[in-house]
């Protein structure tokens, strides 16, 4: 007991508290002190995480596009604006499972983001008849891809067959 009363007549004396008042107070603090610590990053969020390196694709076709949509863990976030293919994998809380752009991935999503809808029938690459305004906000998306994403590829048409049996890719530019 006689460690207890000096901690405590010390307590009173250096702070004028009761020791009540005073460890109240204390716990309060520690309180606080991890809760604001919570609202920001710990010191291992600062490591630089090595990046993957993104997977070349190159051409494929919308379908082939579709295995790339998050279904599948081992394989990274796609998403297509204008037919350049854009891996999003570094975004996943937005394009991922469950994320509020999950399901423009495995897509060309250039109507819909566009239109800034969230429309099924909106999922789709073709831009004709979207005003010089849904344009324009299109264009800010593809900019925006650009800086933030890697590009891996290019969406083509399905292969078509030519007169000798060779197959030929059309790119969406040479369809119109």
């Amino acid at each position: 007991m006689g460690i207890y009363s000096t901690v405590m007549d010390a307590v009173v004396e250096v702070t004028g508290l009761s020791p009540t008042a005073f460890f109240t107070i204390l716990a309060v603090m520690v309180v606080v002190y991890k809760i604001v610590c919570g609202m920001f990053l710990g010191p291992e969020d600062f490591r630089q995480k090595p990046k993957k390196e993104s997977v070349q694709l190159g051409d494929v076709t919308e379908e082939e596009l579709r295995a790339y949509d998050g279904s599948d863990p081992k394989k990274p976030l796609l998403i297509a604006i204008k037919g350049q293919i854009y891996d999003v994998s570094s975004s996943t809380m937005f394009y991922g499972r469950g994320g509020p752009y999950s399901m423009f991935t495995g897509r060309d999503a250039s109507r819909a983001l566009a239109m800034l809808s969230f429309k099924p029938e909106d999922l789709t690459g073709n831009i004709q008849g979207l005003s010089a305004e849904e344009l324009g906000v299109l264009e800010d998306w593809e900019y925006k891809f650009m800086d933030k994403y890697p590009k891996v590829g290019r969406v083509v048409s399905a292969p078509t067959t030519t007169e000798n049996g060779d197959e030929v890719h059309l790119h969406d530019k040479d369809r119109n």
